[in-house]
């Protein structure tokens, strides 16, 4: 071989050694070995060529097993048997006893057997358990993580939801030390010899059953038990008497926001990430033979430079890297394992070349954990209590919304943001934004609000259920983990929402453990059998929804609870009926408000219900109450003039010039005598009124023809979007509008002078150009008369049709109670 890749291997020599790390991590009571669990699969090799690459570089202490499990007849055809220091495992993929195939039980076999029959299992204090698709970091050392004898340390699955209801119950005696944990796990080996066959009896136990598959039972959205494992460790782990110490910003997904200030020491590649149009899924490569094709890469990601160009925003920016790194390192330990088996010097390239240079190098130096950095998660199992927060002052606010991408949430989302401009809400506002890749393609109001974007789940991309209303707290989930938030109150609404006044933590007396809703009385299934078959503390739901404000901590913790059960009731078809939801479709179209109900009491988080926030236009107002928020979800009236929100689905009011809502009476002719029903419609007025306000002030900014010109066509955007990117923006843009459009208003001046220049030198011709140029230049003149917008051809709008939106589920509950 040609020096066998000489540069790299001596990197790996002189960088890292042998990895198995210094001599302390080998003497009594500090000897650690890793464990990794894989099949004899070309899919596993590939992951196990990543990992090992990984551990060397990342200095882990100790020795690494691989957990090799294969029938005799696979192994007879299996080539990787060199890819790692290895014990063989007897297969279960193929339960010996009852033939249920299920390969992910083969992880806690290979567990038990390596501590049954492995030398190495003698000479250990601590072990660390990983997956496969796995990067490492940095090292690894279970007591910095604050492991100890009795107490493991673990990473936070807060997707198993069946440590809070009746798979619990039926399968530990202690369900009250279910903890929600997985993927990366530190324990002495006594714990670990405990715990061992209990993880694998447990993992039969759920395994076999069935009855209790169902997604609103186990969180599996397929229902067929595919992580009986995850709950065998957890279920297993409580019947040890062992309580984790959880941590959830260690482990980091590729594609995810690191927090701040935190170096993630783990990735694990099992979801889908992508780095502007490059992306990798690694169930793509399931039959991928890359570890044995000579000089094959996975495609190659873009460069850190070319990142740092195209994301703007730190923080995101630093999750973009961490995903470079893991595909990198991916490489890089394909490019050493095809030297190492006898493969030709691959030809040169830029990519090779960077892999191989010192800006790599320092990029995957071994990451190192900071005395006192390791934060671990509250007891999951305590309620938290409520505290004063306002004792040193008031707290930054962010306002959330959420929308699709469509012309009928566009003139909502105008409508909200001029009200949330005008009611001197603190703070910054996003606007949640679920898009398709298509619709996105088609979109044109990107800068109708700051804008977090979103992949859309109205199809739920494992089921195929469309259901949009559940990109509420997908969104929000999504928001939580892409973005780096400094608010400490966060104020959900809906677009459909005008706002009067701020609505503050502050006035309403929000807490930690406490947050304020408005009440949603319809939602009797918080009374009845849907609260107990979906919530381990029915006593806890509350009716409550539309407007929300929560502190952030209680947010992250509350919101994957919100998505998760929102998809189990949503699932939960066999109690879709009115006389437990209300729904009087009996469609389950309400689910996204049971699910943030019963998501909230699994975590008991009582809510302050507030009456005097929010009111329909259209109800008969309390007297003396200064409400925040008009939800004009209903049809209103006054007199003869009506307004209904669906009746504008499929109409563009946003790109028509001057497109607005018929306007509602004046006050003069609203109730003189019944004062309720006076002070009703002067309600219905105004937000029939500033409804048409927003609309006006959109058109005027997009510098709209005045009405009956030639111009007042359809208008696209003023400009350009390139690269679509989250912006935060004040609560009080007034003074940034203003200077806006006396900008516009230039600009509009500078373009009629230049053509006067230009009509002035054509006219200084002479003779037969003369001629010529006048006729083009009458053609000219004519054209810019018309203007652009008159030219272009309208553009059919993305619109959705034939559901009812987010906002409009409650429609037809309060219809019915009506």
């Amino acid at each position: 071989m040609e020096m066998r890749w000489g540069l790299i291997s001596t990197m790996i020599v002189l960088g890292f050694g042998s990895g198995m790390a210094d001599e302390s991590g080998q003497r009594a009571p500090y000897r650690i070995h890793t464990l990794f669990s894989v099949e004899c699969q070309n899919y596993f090799d590939w992951q196990t060529v990543g990992l090992m690459h990984s551990f060397k570089k990342s200095r882990q202490p100790g020795p690494i097993t691989r957990l090799l499990s294969c029938t005799d007849e696979e192994k007879k055809n299996y080539r990787g048997m060199d890819l790692a220091p290895t014990f063989h495992v007897p297969s279960w993929s193929r339960h010996p006893k009852t033939g249920d195939w299920y390969p992910a039980i083969n992880k806690p076999v290979g567990v038990l057997h390596w501590l049954q029959h492995s030398e190495d299992a003698k000479n250990v204090d601590w072990v660390v358990i990983l997956d496969a698709d796995m990067i490492i970091r940095g090292p690894i050392i279970p007591w910095e993580l604050g492991a100890e004898r009795g107490r493991p340390f673990a990473a936070h699955y807060g997707y198993l939801v069946g440590c809070d209801n009746i798979l619990v119950r039926l399968h530990t005696k202690h369900p009250e030390l279910c903890d929600k944990v997985g993927g990366l796990l530190a324990m002495h080996i006594d714990d670990l010899r405990v715990l061992a066959p209990l993880w694998l009896s447990k993992t039969e136990d759920v395994r076999q059953d069935t009855a209790h598959w169902a997604t609103n039972i186990t969180g599996d959205v397929y229902g067929k038990g595919w992580i009986s494992e995850m709950y065998g460790y957890s279920f297993g782990a409580a019947e040890a008497g062992l309580k984790h110490k959880i941590n959830d910003d260690l482990m980091i997904y590729p594609g995810y926001v690191p927090r701040e200030g935190v170096e993630p020491i783990l990735l694990h590649y099992g979801l889908p990430f992508s780095i502007g149009n490059w992306s990798f899924t690694k169930l793509d490569h399931h039959e991928d033979n890359i570890v044995y094709d000579c000089n094959r890469l996975f495609p190659e990601p873009p460069y850190p430079r070319e990142v740092k160009m195209m994301e703007p925003d730190q923080y995101r920016r630093r999750g973009l890297i961490l995903s470079l790194e893991c595909m990198n390192t991916l490489n890089e330990g394909l490019i050493l394992r095809h030297a190492e088996n006898g493969c030709p010097k691959p030809k040169w390239s830029k990519y090779l070349s960077f892999l191989k240079s010192k800006t790599f190098m320092e990029l995957t130096k071994p990451k190192l954990l900071a005395p006192g950095s390791v934060h671990i998660l509250p007891d999951q199992h305590e309620p938290t209590l409520p505290v004063d927060e306002f004792k040193g002052g008031y707290p930054k606010i962010h306002t959330l919304f959420s929308t699709e991408c469509t012309t009928y949430f566009d003139w909502q989302t105008v409508g909200f943001m001029h009200s949330f401009r005008l009611s001197g809400q603190p703070g910054n506002v996003t606007r949640l934004l679920s898009c398709t890749d298509e619709g996105l393609k088609k979109y044109k109001g990107h800068d109708l609000a700051p804008t977090h974007y979103v992949p859309s789940m109205s199809r739920h991309p494992l089921t195929g259920d469309w259901y949009p209303a559940i990109n509420k707290p997908a969104a929000v989930v999504h928001w939580l983990h892409h973005t780096n938030i400094d608010a400490e109150y966060i104020v959900i609404l809906d677009a459909d929402m005008i706002l009067r006044g701020p609505i503050t933590p502050w006035e309403f007396k929000a807490a930690r453990g406490r947050p304020v809703s408005t009440p949603y009385d319809y939602l009797i299934g918080c009374d009845n059998d849907l609260a107990r078959l979906h919530t381990r503390n029915p006593e806890a739901c509350d009716k409550v929804g539309g407007v929300i404000i929560m502190h952030i901590e209680d947010l992250r913790k509350f919101a994957m609870y919100w998505l998760l059960k929102t998809q189990e009731v949503r699932a939960d078809k066999e109690h879709y009926g009115k006389e437990l939801t209300g729904d009087i479709y009996e469609s389950g179209w309400i689910s996204e408000m049971y699910g943030y109900s019963f998501g909230a009491a699994e975590l008991n988080l009582r809510h302050i219900i507030n009456k005097d926030i929010l009111i329909y236009p259209g109800y008969v107002p309390e007297p003396g109450v200064d409400y925040r928020v008009f939800h004009y979800g209903l049809e209103f009236k006054v007199g003869n003039w009506s307004f209904d929100k669906a009746n504008w689905r499929n109409t563009d009011l946003i790109n028509k010039c001057w497109a607005k809502f018929p306007d509602p009476p004046s006050p003069s002719a609203v109730h003189q005598t019944d004062n309720d029903l006076r002070q009703r419609d002067l309600l219905s007025i105004e937000c029939g009124q500033k409804l048409n306000e927003a609309l006006f002030l959109h058109h005027k900014r997009r510098n709209c023809p005045e009405p009956g010109s030639e111009r007042s066509e359809n208008i696209s955007g003023l400009r350009k979007v390139g690269k679509f990117e989250t912006k935060q923006a004040q609560g009080s843009d007034d003074t940034k509008e203003t200077t806006a459009d006396s900008s516009e208003s230039e600009e509009g001046r500078f373009s009629t002078l230049k053509l006067w220049v230009i009509a002035l030198w054509l006219i200084s011709g002479v003779g037969f150009l003369i001629v010529m140029l006048l006729v083009f230049s009458t053609r000219k003149v004519k054209g810019t008369t018309r203007g652009k917008g008159y030219r272009n051809k309208r553009r059919t709008s993305y619109s959705n049709t034939g559901f009812l939106d987010t906002n409009d589920r409650d429609r037809y509950v309060r219809n019915t109670e009506t």
